[in-house]
């Protein structure tokens, strides 16, 4: 049997503020720092490798870069699109890559047979709960949390993470000091500044969504291809599902689609503000709700806004290992069965609509056309009606007296 390294440790590291100030500490302290950085999309090369000398200059022993974004979509990504989720029915989730990040890290400690992972969550937010939720979840390993530890001794402890590092000559990019910023396939988020402040957030919070001033002056039209409920193509090209979210991404956000403002509790009790950019997920949420609205039956499309806001507030707040959400995902998948077609989005800038859609499913009577002309006689029309709303009726006469 190994004898456990307790120096040994494993940190979940992007290059921001937080785990930057983490690296540096953790490494004075005497830690032997395997740092991690699970890409999950939105990032270039370029980036990446910025990001693994930044870690070793910070004295990591090792630096380990893995692409997790075909795991994002199969086990976040599609039963997301599956469901339409959104927290509040606002925001969708954009935060979930934390629960791949975090297997990936835990990965690792059992390959360097350590039990020690740290992470850069603060003592304020949702992002805590979902890292050590899912660490108590999945195993039995120690958990350090050095920015969280901090807040007990510090006030401000942005202010004070950049004067320790300015000290050390570790230089923090200006953009950084402005806002906190988590970048993935999935979108963007913004936090800090104005927005903090519940005040209008200024033009350099745009990041991947373009401003009025910016969007092209031909409209955009495209279709997007489902094969039970999973997004296959795009204008008619199969692509696998990074890819679509990708293009969407770049497609999308030049015509101002996917900015939001969103106010949220966090589950230790605050409200927390955030900017948010998604262009392709909000395009596949939409073309998707379009089409399962089409083929599925009403009884379907009714329950599945009740599974949406459960499912929602599993993944929102930590719960990603929690069988319940397993169940849901059983739901989810056997109601997907018939969502296989082709719907069109369509875009002039600043909002998206659903224009089209081809399916050999669609839930249509060639004898009954909306508004058109049905198959049942004005007398078949007075009988429901009447027989539909005895209850209401009945009641209403017994009241009146």
């Amino acid at each position: 049997m190994k004898t456990q390294n307790n120096k040994k440790l494993v940190l979940a590291f992007s290059g921001g503020l937080d785990t930057t100030y983490c690296l540096h500490d953790l490494v004075k302290k005497g830690y032997e720092v395997h740092s991690v950085f699970a890409n999950a999309g939105g990032i270039s090369n370029e980036e990446i490798e910025s990001i693994k000398q930044r870690a070793l200059q910070l004295g990591a022993t090792k630096h380990h870069s893995f692409d997790i974004k075909n795991d994002v979509w199969k086990e976040f990504v599609t039963p997301l699109v599956w469901s339409h989720a959104r927290m509040n029915n606002e925001y969708p989730l954009l935060c979930s890559d934390r629960y791949m990040i975090v297997k990936k890290c835990l990965q690792l400690c059992d390959d360097l047979d350590t039990k020690l992972f740290a992470h850069g969550c603060t003592a304020m937010g949702n992002d805590q709960f979902r890292f050590d939720q899912t660490v108590k979840s999945l195993g039995d390993y120690e958990i350090i949390a050095p920015i969280r530890d901090l807040q007990a001794h510090v006030n401000s402890v942005r202010d004070y993470e950049i004067e320790q590092l300015a000290k050390a000559g570790i230089e923090v990019a200006g953009q950084h000091k402005a806002y906190s910023i988590n970048e993935n396939m999935l979108g963007v988020t913004i936090s800090g500044g104005k927005i903090d402040e519940f005040e209008q957030p200024d033009d350099s919070s745009y990041l991947w969504v373009k401003q009025r001033k910016d969007w092209p002056q031909k409209p955009l039209s495209l279709t997007v291809g489902f094969e039970q409920g999973e997004a296959i193509s795009l204008n008619g090209e199969k692509l696998d599902g990074v890819s679509i979210i990708e293009k969407l991404n770049k497609k999308l956000g030049q015509y101002g689609i996917g900015r939001h403002i969103y106010t949220g509790d966090v589950s230790i009790g605050l409200k927390g503000r955030i900017v948010f950019e998604c262009p392709a997920i909000d395009g596949l949420l939409a073309a998707h709700q379009t089409l399962q609205d089409t083929v599925n039956s009403k009884f379907q499309n009714q329950f599945n806004h009740i599974i949406a806001n459960r499912w929602a507030e599993l993944v929102y707040n930590g719960y990603f290992h929690e069988p319940h959400k397993t169940d849901l995902e059983a739901y989810l998948k056997s109601s997907q069965s018939h969502v296989t077609g082709t719907v069109t989005l369509y875009s002039e800038g600043g909002n998206l609509l659903a224009t089209a859609i081809e399916s050999d499913y669609i839930v249509q009577d060639k004898d009954s056309v909306y508004a058109q002309s049905c198959a049942w006689s004005p007398a078949d029309a007075v009988g429901f009606i009447k027989l539909a709303g005895q209850a209401s009726t009945l009641v209403n006469k017994v009241r009146r007296g």
